[in-house]
């Protein structure tokens, strides 16, 4: 979705009331990810699954926004992902027994209606990431968000993804109750012009290159009145996801799943962990403790400390260290020299933002 759903959950520190340690600080599994073969065709944007489409393996079915803390959702989405010198491709099939849509103008808030909805952060950095979503008028929203709501970012709904081509293929009738519809399905071209204004990575992408990316489909309970269908009062929206969040927030980029980008054959080549994941992680959750120390003594802590972080540092690297000014601070690990490679500096700053240096 386009706001955060969830106001930032505090720590319990020294003085500070809350007795509860919110899932921030907890540490987080490796998101999933998924590795995107060149395609040998062709794609025509039309909502069908062609002949190119037949050797790109699905993701694994969508799941809680929250994870294992939900149950399984009972209707299945599932995502393909194609690319070529010109675009990145998304094919996702959506299983509804009832399709429906209301949303007509572009940058409508396309989440009001069922949709589904594309995350995209090239560096990996947690700024100057895009969203996409699609209902199934194929009604479109595009927004860039400079930096996450939490972070005090604002939307920039004026921004337009240059290039962009989207479908949608209703299995069934369209807004017609009293029938049992299939599904409908998305098919997507971002062309690598509309994603050279968020990355300084080689685009298009170099085989063996990672990017960060999650799919939402937001799934409101409907009943019929007046022969039309509408949205159960009182009843929440479902989130459903490739990659787990682990809380109710699209905004957390850190907590996406890994685009890794293939030349070889389908088949060929297996997904590549991301061998820092462990310092990511360290380092996003020491920002989590930070923001509610400040929030809780008015200044950041200047060491790890009084932050209550397990796991002071990360395997094969150094401590944690921090610096601070008056406003905000920087939290970094070295991770030493390996083969064939120099030492790398991995930080956070007080605004999410994540540095490999």
């Amino acid at each position: 979705m386009a706001a955060a759903l969830v106001p930032f959950l505090s720590v319990a520190l020294p003085g500070a009331a809350e007795p509860d340690t919110p899932p921030e600080l907890d540490p987080f599994p490796h998101p999933k990810g998924y590795v995107c073969h060149r395609a040998r065709s062709p794609i025509t944007i039309d909502g069908m699954a062609e002949a190119a489409w037949d050797a790109a393996p699905w993701t694994d079915p969508f799941v809680d926004i929250e994870g294992d803390k939900k149950p399984v959702p009972p209707l299945r989405t599932r995502v393909k992902m194609l690319w070529d010198d010109e675009a990145l491709y998304v094919l996702a099939e959506i299983e509804d027994p009832n399709v429906w849509a209301t949303l007509t103008a572009h940058d409508s808030v396309i989440f009001h209606d069922n949709d589904f909805e594309l995350f995209l952060d090239p560096d990996g950095d947690n700024h100057l990431y895009a969203e996409l979503e699609v209902n199934a008028l194929n009604t479109t929203w595009d927004l860039l968000l400079p930096k996450p709501y939490k972070d005090g970012g604002r939307a920039v709904n004026a921004w337009e993804i240059a290039g962009l081509k989207t479908a949608v293929r209703v299995d069934g009738t369209l807004n017609t109750p009293g029938d049992r519809d299939r599904g409908w399905a998305v098919e997507i071209r971002w062309p690598w012009a509309g994603l050279g204004e968020l990355t300084r990575n080689p685009i298009p992408p170099r085989d063996g290159d990672q990017w960060r990316i999650n799919f939402s489909r937001v799934e409101w309970e409907v009943e019929v009145a007046g022969g039309k269908y509408q949205k159960v009062k009182g009843r929440p929206e479902h989130n459903w996801v490739w990659s787990p969040q682990g809380l109710i927030d699209m905004h957390r980029p850190e907590r996406w799943g890994y685009l890794q980008f293939s030349s070889t054959a389908p088949g060929k080549t297996e997904f590549r962990p991301d061998p820092d994941w462990p310092v990511r992680d360290l380092l996003h959750r020491v920002y989590y403790a930070q923001r509610a120390y400040q929030k809780s003594n008015g200044k950041y802590a200047p060491a790890t400390g009084p932050l209550g972080v397990t796991g002071a540092s990360a395997p094969l690297a150094g401590p944690v260290t921090i610096e601070t000014t008056t406003g905000g601070f920087e939290a970094g690990i070295t991770r030493p020299a390996g083969r064939g490679e120099k030492p790398r500096r991995l930080s956070i700053t007080h605004e999410g933002q994540f540095r490999n240096e």
